[in-house]
């Protein structure tokens, strides 16, 4: 039986852990959760008990592997002591959003001996796994460019998420968009021009950028023009819009996400997403299958996903953006400085 502790017990940490309720040979032993409110609203939804710190669900539960639900910038103490107990990890993308953070945890997993995967959830999205295999076989040539546009509404930053002054665009949204694209391309980013705007978000009491622009060099000489915001209109049609094209040297794929046939008009209109929520009993979606396939490989042995090294690439390269965006120069991911390097920002 492979035991399964969760380290965060808000909306991700809870579809997770339904997720894998009925998984075979799977158990999720319980939470970790400080936050009182939360972590009763977990022990109401799940019947798991809830532990107040991941140090007390290691030792008191001791579960075989970590899913790592924590907000972006907290993965880093849970992350390197589920490392150094030798647990398999399942950690929320970004990896980290400092590059200490991302490389104190990767030299853990390395040295721990157990299996990482970052949730970059849209392997799992069907509509990019079809265009995924598209590209692998050939069928549209060689990759020329490509974009990617993955934006919130307002609701995001200022309603959902209470930590959003200490995330972004770029850290929240971006990594998706830049997993996907380089996955697509299967090239190493080597360099990045980015711009930045804030103010509109910070009059509203979240001290964070409203929207990054980014274009992306690929080392195979491929491009990519990426776009993150999270001042989209509420009233609009849906809190997300989700869309990409890649264009290859024999034909090209493109896809809007954000609506997936299925639209509701009212007092607004909203598009809605088949893929997520319930069928049956069975939750579906790609959050869902990757939490589902994470157990099933930690079972068999089979493929998990993207890994630890690639998640400290995509850090480094969202890193690399708001560098750019702070000197207001292309910079090459190359150039950023390793971890404790007195020079500090290139």
């Amino acid at each position: 039986m492979l035991t399964i502790g969760i380290v965060g017990a808000g909306l991700r940490g809870r579809l997770f852990a339904e997720a894998l309720r009925d998984q075979p040979g799977v158990t999720v032993v319980g939470f970790a959760e400080p936050s009182d409110r939360v972590a009763e609203q977990a022990r109401a939804a799940t019947g798991l008990p809830v532990l107040p710190s991941h140090t007390e669900l290691f030792s008191d539960l001791d579960p075989d592997a970590v899913i790592i639900a924590t907000p972006d910038f907290a993965h880093r103490d849970a992350a390197i002591d589920a490392a150094r107990g030798g647990r398999h990890i399942l950690v929320e993308k970004p990896l980290a959003t400092t590059l200490e953070d991302a490389h104190a945890i990767a030299e853990e997993v390395r040295a721990g001996g157990g299996r990482c995967l970052v949730g970059f959830e849209n392997r799992w999205n069907p509509h990019v796994v079809k265009a995924h295999g598209s590209i692998a076989r050939g069928e549209l040539g060689a990759p020329i460019t490509s974009s990617a546009v993955l934006s919130n509404s307002y609701f995001v930053p200022t309603q959902m998420l209470s930590w959003a002054g200490r995330s972004s665009p770029a850290w929240f949204l971006m990594p998706h968009t830049l997993d996907m694209l380089t996955w697509f391309i299967d090239s190493p980013v080597a360099s990045v021009s980015a711009v930045v705007t804030d103010g509109i978000l910070a009059a509203r009491g979240v001290a964070t950028s409203d929207v990054v622009h980014a274009l992306v060099t690929f080392e195979s000489g491929a491009t990519a023009n990426l776009t993150s915001a999270w001042v989209l209109p509420d009233g609009g049609q849906g809190i997300v819009d989700f869309r990409f094209e890649l264009i290859g040297t024999a034909g090209s794929v493109s896809a809007d996400l954000a609506h997936q046939g299925l639209t509701f008009v009212t007092d607004r209109s909203r598009s809605e997403w088949p893929l997520s929520g319930a069928i049956g009993r069975a939750p579906v979606g790609p959050a869902v299958w990757m939490v589902q396939q994470f157990a099933a490989a930690l079972q068999d042995g089979g493929d998990l996903g993207p890994d630890v090294e690639h998640g400290l690439a995509i850090t480094r390269a969202i890193r690399a953006v708001e560098v750019s965006a702070q000197l207001g120069r292309s910079v090459r991911v190359d150039e950023l400085p390793a971890p404790g390097n007195a020079q500090g920002t290139p």
